[in-house]
């Protein structure tokens, strides 16, 4: 097996048979395009930075050579419009108002407001409410804002969720939860994380914090129109904002941890903010290609997807300040280079033609992905499937996969079969309070009302390959030390591109176009799709 770079700390000694040489030479081929991609040359491939564009005209001579069609609106590209706005940390302020009266808050030591979504008001000052989840899910009897006035308030919710509610369910309701606030009134909306359920540590979202955020330049593209305060608070400092409440905080945190019923009321502090921000347009590019079908399904359309932007220059970390996101996700997108060439090599005709959307602005927000999927190239109405790449961890074996979705659309009977065919069984995912359904490209589409399925390394929570993963997010990722100088296992990562190129084959193929369950709480965006527009 191949193995880059000395063993680190957060890598655990797996014992592994050595893999065909062929097999090494494809895993070879893959991390070649990873290394470039995450050269600092590159420079972090941010949303409309030069070195986004480096990486865009790679991947377009990548896919020519493979001999796919251009399906952008130019070529191979589909250009978005963008806002980048940043938070002027320095010249934005926060305070906390008590029983004790009032207490300046750090930024970002404290507080770390956002710039998401839109324009951020130049000034707040209103009173704290607590919605315990804040999952507004009255669809399945549960609703955290349920008897709450939130109108003028702004919002605090805490993470996790109840067991009873699947993480899809819950990572949708936290996705759609900020334009829902502001469409009930709420002015802004505070995110709290207990200390157990921290992915990335507080002083690393510190060195985040100056990052510039993007929105659609298109205001109809936004999810909310009206200016809505957005921030997230210190973990080890959340108490402060229960102050005079009555409540315990340490016993709520505890039972979000444990997944119990948390309580939700009015809180006795309210918070007055200003924050300054600066805006610059930028243009980036989706690009998009396609591998054409054959007989009269070839026009429905199968969408292999991964996000090629990073992070960019950020704050530096022991000296280096180029995010350069090896394995999120120049490795997602030279999976795809890889399986375009491999079905080349095997001389594929799929019924269905596939296309391969390598997308802008995922760390800003699903931007590209949105974008592409609400304007796509294709008639809407004939994408059939999407199947995403992002950030699948080459740092331990491939023996599962965890198909994030399998569960919602007979797309999981096609992953169920091609995980039999491969030795490759499926298990669920171990970390459902993370929200990955919702945190990359797939979900996009999901809105859209098209089934998909977002592919990552199986493993089960408790196991040292847990371990291994947890001190990568740790420690990696988001990070400088992202790059292709960290241990990996380019073969491991040939399995999963050939396990999804054949469930891709599959999906391809099938008579039947791919359909949500009939208890899937997602049916309802194809119905809406099916619907057509609302009335007024």
């Amino acid at each position: 097996m191949t193995l880059r770079r000395n063993t680190m700390a957060l890598m655990l000694p797996f014992a592994v048979a050595a893999p065909a040489i062929a097999q090494d030479a494809r895993g070879d081929a893959w991390w070649a395009h990873v290394a470039y991609l995450a050269s600092d040359e590159l420079e972090g491939r941010e949303a409309g930075s030069p070195g986004h564009e480096k990486a865009v005209q790679y991947v377009i001579g990548q896919f020519q050579a493979s001999g796919l069609k251009p399906m952008g609106e130019d070529g191979f590209r589909q250009p978005v419009a963008l806002t980048e706005q940043r938070v002027l940390l320095d010249r934005s302020s926060a305070t906390l108002i008590g029983p004790d009266g009032e207490t300046a808050l750090s930024i970002p030591a404290d507080i770390i407001p956002g710039g998401r979504g839109g324009p951020p008001p130049a000034m707040v000052d209103a009173p704290l409410v607590f919605a315990g989840y804040g999952l507004h899910l009255p669809e399945v009897g549960y609703d955290d804002f349920a008897g709450l006035d939130l109108a003028g308030k702004i919002v605090v919710v805490i993470s996790g969720g109840p067991a009873s509610i699947s993480g899809a369910l819950k990572s949708h309701a936290r996705s759609e939860r900020g334009g829902w606030l502001a469409k009930q009134g709420a002015v802004g909306m505070i995110e709290l994380v207990t200390p157990p359920q921290v992915e990335i540590p507080w002083d690393r979202r510190m060195a985040l914090a100056p990052r510039a955020a993007m929105y659609f330049s298109d205001p109809a593209m936004r999810e909310t129109s009206a200016p809505f305060f957005s921030a997230q608070f210190d973990p080890a400092k959340s108490a402060m904002l229960f102050a005079g409440s009555g409540q315990d905080f340490e016993k709520i945190a505890a039972a979000a941890d444990a997944s119990a019923a948390v309580p939700t009321f009015a809180l006795a502090t309210r918070l007055r903010a200003s924050t300054a921000t600066t805006q610059v347009e930028r243009l980036s590019t989706n690009v998009v290609a396609m591998m054409p079908g054959k007989g009269k399904l070839a026009k429905e359309y199968v969408v292999l997807s991964a996000h090629i932007d990073g992070y960019g220059v950020g704050t530096p970390i022991k000296g280096d300040a180029i995010y350069n996101g090896a394995l999120d996700n120049a490795s997602g997108v030279a999976s795809l280079i890889e399986i375009a060439k491999k079905l080349k090599a095997d001389k594929a005709r799929p019924r269905r033609s596939i296309l391969f959307a390598i997308v802008t602005g995922e760390e800003k927000g699903l931007l590209g992905s949105r974008y592409f999927a609400k304007r796509p190239t294709v008639p809407k109405a004939d994408i059939v499937a999407d199947l995403n790449f992002d950030m699948a961890l080459p740092i331990f074996k491939l023996t599962s996969v965890t198909p994030i979705g399998y569960d919602q659309s007979s797309l999981g009977k096609d992953a169920e079969a091609i995980s039999a065919a491969m030795a490759l069984p499926i298990v669920p995912d171990p970390f459902p309070n993370r929200n990955v359904f919702i945190r990359s490209d797939q979900y996009a589409f999901i809105r859209e009302g098209i089934p998909a399925l977002f592919f990552k390394y199986g493993f089960k929570a408790g196991t040292p390959e847990a371990d291994v993963e947890k001190a990568w997010r740790a420690n990696i990722y988001h990070s400088p030390f992202d790059d292709a100088n960290q241990p990996v296992m380019p073969a491991e990562t040939v399995k999963l591109n050939d396990y999804v190129a054949a469930v891709t084959m599959r999906v391809a193929n099938a008579k039947a176009r791919p359909a949500w369950n009939a208890d899937s709480f997602f049916k309802r965006f194809a119905d809406e799709a099916k619907a057509g527009p609302a009335k007024e």
